[in-house]
């Protein structure tokens, strides 16, 4: 029926005359749009954030990582537009869907975001246009869930517009890998769609690795973020193991380091963070009950990840009681509120749990984070802090330090010479042997 609208799509992506839609401006959107536009393709970009809209309308960024200058220059070369007008949709050749998947309070998928975007789509989809989801999701959600909602819009996916899953890969503050050089996993609902697709990133990134279908290209993302869990789970358990028979788990991981086949390394932390991993394998877990499978691996691996934060703070509790202090009242400034070093985006920090735990055992609680001066309310949180700044006067006046995150701002010589108590999850005191009374690894 519209394959000749197809066939125009194709040379539109073909050609890169193609204008291209992004709805979700944030830690994938945004910097996805930049690399298209550094290829010379028109971006439209869609959010529901009023005030995200007016600041990239200005040419101004609110992603640490991603320069203002350069947006600023496409906003005036008319190559990037920002709208919350969603009636808009219908105009660009490809949509690419960056929304949010976070889980219920019950550690199920919650959908809403995928559903009310491909419901918006429905409202104005037009013969020849390619839609892609890239937000993380259990496999069979292209064609369970969005496919339907798109095709209430009297369209036929495969036949009126292309459809596919390409999984989102980003890594923000990783000096080496940006959205360009990362290789993309794409996968059709039909091989029409799966060319279409290759067709439109291979117009701005440098490779396209093209799957056989979407439910292969959902599964992709999982293993990878599952991978990651169960490792750092493995290596979260073993630091409780070692902390306990004395034996420096990072020396270990160090050492182990040096085999050069068959292993990998993966460091133990506070619990984790992110957008991605203490999220993305339980959308795996709820898919397999459908289908009578125990996921056990990733449940166990969630278990001891989310016991972490509360292992900390007995180890704080612990330190403390060992310089006769005691937990209610103790004043504890955590240092690090993003989930990972030298990065502003706090997702699913586990300093937040930190904060929460800490407060329901009376303590007081500060932060510092140079990357993250207030404490916005995020989903379970709302703790009205802002960044504590360090100085000899507020070390000295904490009662404990607890190291979250290993922001490379830091002074650790500073930090170290006037705190009167440590307490390190990240090994950034390893080798420091003249103020062994200080330190606690936790």
């Amino acid at each position: 029926m519209h394959s000749k609208m197809l066939a125009k799509l194709s040379d539109k992506l073909s050609d890169k005359s193609f204008t291209l839609g992004v709805i979700g401006l944030g830690y994938v959107g945004l910097p996805l749009s930049l690399t298209f536009m550094r290829k010379g393709i028109r971006v439209i970009g869609f959010d529901l954030d009023p005030t995200k809209i007016v600041k990239l309308e200005q040419g101004q960024s609110y992603i640490k990582h991603i320069p203002s200058e350069e947006l600023a220059q496409f906003v005036t070369q008319k190559l990037f537009t920002a709208t919350a007008d969603f009636s808009r949709l219908g105009e660009p050749d490809g949509l690419l869907i960056c929304v949010p998947t976070p889980l219920t309070a019950n550690r199920e998928p919650d959908l809403k975001y995928i559903e009310a975007t491909g419901r918006a789509i429905a409202k104005v989809l037009r013969p020849g246009q390619l839609i892609v989801l890239e937000s993380t999701t259990y496999p069979g959600t292209t064609v369970e869930v969005l496919q339907p909602l798109l095709e209430e819009s009297g369209l036929k996916a495969g036949v009126d517009f292309g459809l596919a899953f390409s999984p989102e890969r980003e890594d923000p503050g990783n000096p080496n890998f940006g959205t360009a050089n990362i290789p993309k996993v794409v996968g059709g609902i039909d091989p029409s769609s799966s060319n279409l697709a290759q067709s439109l990133y291979a117009a701005a990134l440098d490779r396209v690795v093209p799957v056989s279908s979407t439910q292969s290209a959902e599964m992709t993302k999982l293993l990878e973020n599952i991978f990651r869990s169960v490792n750092i789970a493995l290596v979260n358990e073993l630091k409780v193991l070692c902390l306990r028979m004395g034996i420096d788990i990072w020396e270990v991981i160090d050492a182990a380091s040096t085999k050069p086949f068959g292993y990998m390394p993966f460091y133990p932390g506070p619990g984790l963070g992110g957008h991605c991993i203490p999220i993305d394998p339980f959308y795996l877990t709820s898919k397999a009950r459908e289908y009578d499978i125990p996921t056990k691996f990733i449940e166990l691996a969630g278990e001891i990840n989310t016991s972490m934060p509360y292992f900390v703070v007995q180890r704080v509790m612990d330190a403390l009681n060992n310089h006769g202090k005691a937990m209610k009242g103790a004043k504890v400034l955590i240092l690090g509120a993003a989930y990972k070093k030298n990065i502003d985006d706090d997702r699913e920090s586990p300093s937040y749990k930190l904060m929460e735990l800490l407060i329901e055992r009376g303590a007081e609680v500060r932060y510092n984070d140079p990357h993250i001066p207030v404490l916005r309310p995020v989903r379970k949180y709302n703790f009205g802090l802002t960044s504590m700044p360090i100085t000899e006067e507020s070390l000295r006046q904490s009662d404990c330090i607890l190291i979250a995150t290993n922001h490379d701002a830091y002074d650790y010589d500073f930090i170290l010479r006037h705190a009167p108590l440590i307490v390190d999850t990240k090994n950034v005191f390893a080798n420091r042997s003249e103020y062994p009374d200080k330190i606690y690894m936790a």
